[in-house]
């Protein structure tokens, strides 16, 4: 496919003076609309466009919007060929969208808010250009959803992912090598795969640019599919081989001369590389033609389905009157929603457990939980008449929502860009979820996580999102409380008999929870 270069300014007042009648009216109409619902929703835009600029597994977004005008431009020709109309069943997605950030904002999950104000815009659209304009541009607004921000949640997996790859390269190499989740044991030297390798803002990248060169390079559905799992496939195992080479290097020429060269490699160089790799294996079974265009305009407009579907029309300023109507609604509930707050006590305190003595809180490595928002944390250890010592975390919680969420992503046990390490999960564990962190390559610490909201103890993120998103629904206001006992792994002071042992002391959990909330 030829890429065109983007016309400069005077092409531009041309081709603007060229618009034919009919599309000069809707299109005013749009981008007003979108200025309207992106000052509405403001907060969620500036927040990824943070991320945007500054994150690197997002900063390739930063080219998001240009390509989107570029295909847009694309297909100007065609598109000038069909007649844009109001069409009532976009707003059925516009109220879809606004669904999904209201969910968002309920359970403090703000990929779900800034996918619905991302999908908003897209329902704008076909709302005031009508399904025929629809089908025409239908890539271009499906490919607006990679202006979210997503990822971070492929982390945890794509770290494991990781070092299994090395340590089977490793081992194919003959370097004897022991791994304990994500960390390998060499005789070089002890290496974590971080989130950092877990190769995560590569594959995204490849995603977004799967994507587009499927649209633009190939016409057959078998060839889009199967280069899309190629830039799929292909980062993350050049990932597990970059994380490799490391390893081996190090045995040659140490750890610190190995680390160096990775940095330097690891990077928008490697992904260059990963990148140029795809498309040479490829080029060669691209297969639309060069003058082929975009879309068929002539197909479309004589199509007697999207015929029917035009009919459903609706004016304009009418339904930007009912989109407005829509959003005022979404935005007054969820402000509502956010004023909510439990009644908490003016303070809390840790209670006696028989059998158990507080004393000080003196970690080998210093670990403290997440608690983004809490209104009230403790933290305090507790040792008994043998030695066991447990480490008790509490967080409390006048309600739930952005920027205060008790099992949000990074919230908890394992604070993000700390010296501990997500080794794998515990034990089982009743109405919690058990894991096992390790600091250092040495350390190791057994954390079980328990939140409670009302009258529900659970262990699972899931369900305590869900019953908060039923209570802000409900505007109903309730406390929650997030709890974690932690012990370290010491000889002879086997973790998880503490935890067992502290477990029974304290009586039954929920009540216990509800003491330190000043509920009982």
């Amino acid at each position: 496919m030829r890429l065109e270069t983007l016309p400069d300014r005077r092409d531009i007042a041309g081709a603007l003076s060229r618009v034919p009648d009919a599309w000069r009216a809707p299109l005013l109409q749009l981008g007003a609309c979108w200025l309207l619902l992106i000052a509405l929703f403001w907060s969620d835009w500036s927040d990824m466009a943070g991320q945007w600029w500054n994150s690197s597994t997002f900063n390739h977004i930063l080219l998001v919007p240009p390509i989107l005008g570029w295909l847009a431009w694309q297909r100007a020709p065609q598109l000038a060929r069909l007649r844009p109309g109001g069409w009532w069943p976009g707003l059925l997605l516009c109220a879809g969208a606004l669904a999904v950030w209201l969910l968002g904002a309920f359970s403090g999950l703000s990929i779900a808010r800034q996918f619905g104000a991302v999908t908003l815009l897209i329902g704008s659209a076909l709302t005031l250009l009508g399904p025929k304009v629809g089908k025409g541009l239908a890539f271009p607004l499906g490919y607006m959803l990679l202006l979210v921000p997503f990822g971070d949640e492929l982390v945890p997996a794509l770290q494991m992912l990781t070092a299994d790859i090395t340590i089977a390269l490793v081992t194919a190499s003959g370097i004897p090598a022991v791994i304990e989740g994500v960390f390998i044991d060499t005789p070089a030297g002890l290496f974590e795969v971080a989130e950092a390798c877990s190769g995560v803002k590569f594959l995204i990248a490849m995603i977004a640019f799967g994507l587009l060169v499927a649209n633009v390079c190939f016409l057959s559905w078998t060839r889009r599919v199967l280069f899309l799992v190629a830039c799929m496939v292909v980062p993350i195992l050049a990932n597990g081989v970059r994380a490799w080479a490391t390893v081996y290097a190090a045995q040659i020429f140490g750890i610190e001369a190995a680390a160096g060269f990775d940095h330097i490699v690891y990077g928008w160089v490697f992904f260059a590389i990963v990148l140029a790799i795809v498309l040479a294996a490829s080029w060669r079974f691209f297969d639309r033609p060069i003058e082929d265009p975009m879309i068929d305009a002539q197909a479309i407009a004589r199509s007697p389905v999207f015929d029917r579907l035009a009919g459903l029309r609706i004016r304009p300023l009418h339904a930007v009157a009912v989109l407005v109507a829509m959003v005022a609604a979404i935005l007054l509930w969820a402000r509502a929603a956010d004023a909510l707050a439990a009644d908490l006590p003016q303070r809390i305190a840790l209670p006696q457990v028989e059998g158990w003595t507080r004393v000080d809180y003196e970690p080998t490595v210093w670990w403290e939980p997440r608690a983004t928002g809490a209104d009230h944390r403790l933290l305090g250890r507790y040792r008994d008449a043998t030695g066991r010592e447990v480490d008790v975390f509490v967080a409390l919680y006048a309600s739930q929502g952005e920027g205060r969420e008790a099992g949000g992503f990074g919230e908890g046990a394992l604070m993000p860009e700390s010296d501990w390490a997500w080794l794998a999960a515990g034990p089982g564990v009743e109405h919690g979820k058990s894991e096992q962190l390790l600091a250092f390559g040495r350390t190791g610490r057994l954390a079980q996580t328990h939140y409670r909201t009302g009258d529900m103890t659970t262990g699972s993120n899931v369900r305590l999102k869900l019953d908060v998103m039923a209570d802000r629904l409900l505007l109903k206001e309730k406390p929650t409380t997030m709890l974690i006992l932690s012990t370290e792994e010491k000889s002879g002071y086997p973790a998880g008999e503490a935890l067992r042992s502290f477990r029974s002391a304290m009586g039954p959990l929920d009540e216990w929870m509800d003491r330190v909330a000043g509920l009982r």
